[in-house]
């Protein structure tokens, strides 16, 4: 159980990578409502990946629950409660793309009379998308910092593992919040946060969980 969670947690980072790299290459555009629809299948198919990110999401919060509720029936709940929350958020922010594909129909077939109108529709949709990310990542945040006092309570990996765990979701939540704010300072605080999510579950599916010295 220990091992396909961890090939869950790969799974997840690969395609929200992929997927979100794909969505950002249309949705970035500054005229990204006259070139949605054309690209279409490009924003289809980096939604489906967000989708399978969301649904991977919610298997490692399934995987993970018994095994974290023997050494913390609370902080487990907790954690498979945020992943499940997280999941939901992931599914309506892979959503809206599938929205802006619609309205940049019309706009292309609508001409210049209503540009001013439906790119500020536009934005309001993309700003829905980042926001619902956001949210997202800061439900991530909380619950996985319970996740990773329970690791190193427990010692089921070792503890300098779960001391990158909680540098990295700190620093998400710290990031989420700025962004809510509106205050960008980069990709630099998802760093300690990515380093836990491809080094614990790879530890994992290679030694699994360390249960001897678990209390």
């Amino acid at each position: 159980m220990a091992r396909a969670a961890g090939a869950m947690f790969l799974v997840s980072t690969g395609v929200y990578m992929i997927g979100s790299g794909l969505l950002d290459s249309v949705l970035n555009r500054p005229d990204f409502l006259a070139g949605l629809y054309p690209d279409r299948t490009t924003v289809v198919f980096g939604s489906f990946l967000e989708l399978i990110n969301a649904m991977a999401v919610a298997a490692i919060a399934i995987l993970l629950y018994p095994i974290l509720k023997k050494h913390s029936e609370a902080f487990a709940l907790g954690y498979f409660g945020a992943r499940i929350m997280e999941s939901a958020l992931l599914i309506l922010s892979a959503a809206v793309p599938l929205v802006l594909i619609a309205l940049s129909q019309y706009y292309i077939s609508a001409g210049t009379a209503n540009d001013s109108y439906l790119e500020k529709i536009g934005d309001l949709w993309v700003e829905a998308h980042a926001l619902l990310f956001q949210m997202a990542m800061i439900v991530l945040s909380l619950g996985s910092l319970l996740l990773c006092s329970v690791l190193y309570r427990s010692r089921l990996v070792p503890r300098f593992l779960s001391g990158i765990g909680f540098i990295g979701y700190a620093a998400l939540l710290l990031s989420g919040c700025l962004s809510i704010l509106g205050l960008e300072i980069g990709p630099v605080l998802y760093v300690p946060g990515a380093v836990f999510e491809i080094a614990f579950p790879i530890w994992i599916i290679v030694r699994g969980f360390n249960l001897r010295n678990s209390d």
